[in-house]
């Protein structure tokens, strides 16, 4: 095996996940202004505003699930049990004694374990909540004559609210997690120039100098 700085996030997903974040930081401000924490928006403005940015990163998923069949890149998210417990030792006790990661990239798995793993469940069941539940509190109007409606709307706007706790949570800890280990800088360059250190077999580096030479360093 050897290290190499190869290009593993492609165009699209750099502006997949700089768009995403955008969009959710917008949606956070938004629905903050909605509950009432802040005044930077009336309530109309706020609703507005809130639901063109969730359309547009509904679009925007849309477009990320197509990529990431057609591509075949949904292997990335793929979790594993191998190395599982070598990536939580290190996040409970041994990022804490100055030990190197235990996981390294790999041209065909570019997530360690955990990661994987958390965004799975991020894409498979906290996302669809938060839009099942979002486009249930928008089309109220389609289902207000169901028996028992608006106690119905009270369970979705809270189950709406908890999930986007919920995502505040991950970006919390997504960001805290570009402070540890490695520099800022280390963390933050592969999402924008493409390139990371990746352990490449004789044949992945065979074929990547022969066949896209422009993706390795």
């Amino acid at each position: 095996m050897a290290i190499r700085r190869v290009r593993i996030f492609t165009l699209f997903e750099r502006f997949w996940h700089w768009s995403q974040m955008l969009l959710i930081m917008f949606l956070m401000i938004t629905g903050f202004g909605i509950h009432g924490f802040h005044q930077l928006f009336d309530f109309e403005n706020a609703v507005t505003l809130h639901t063109l940015a969730a359309f547009a990163l509904l679009l925007l998923w849309a477009f990320s699930i197509f990529w990431l069949f057609t591509t075949r890149h949904w292997r990335h998210f793929i979790p594993t049990v191998k190395g599982m417990w070598g990536v939580l030792r290190f996040y409970i006790l041994g990022i804490f004694k100055g030990e190197h990661h235990p996981y390294r990239k790999a041209f065909w798995r570019k997530h360690n374990p955990l990661q994987a793993l958390t965004y799975l469940m991020l894409k498979i069941v906290l996302f669809p909540l938060i839009w099942v539940s979002g486009l249930a509190y928008l089309f109220y109007f389609l289902w207000r004559d169901v028996p028992d409606a608006t106690q119905w709307l009270e369970g979705v706007a809270l189950v709406h609210t908890a999930a986007a706790f919920t995502i505040l949570t991950f970006v919390l800890i997504h960001v805290y997690m570009l402070t540890t280990g490695h520099s800022f800088r280390e963390h933050i360059m592969p999402m924008i120039n493409g390139f990371d250190e990746v352990d490449l077999t004789p044949e992945e580096e065979a074929y990547l100098q022969n066949d896209e030479p422009e993706n390795i360093r």
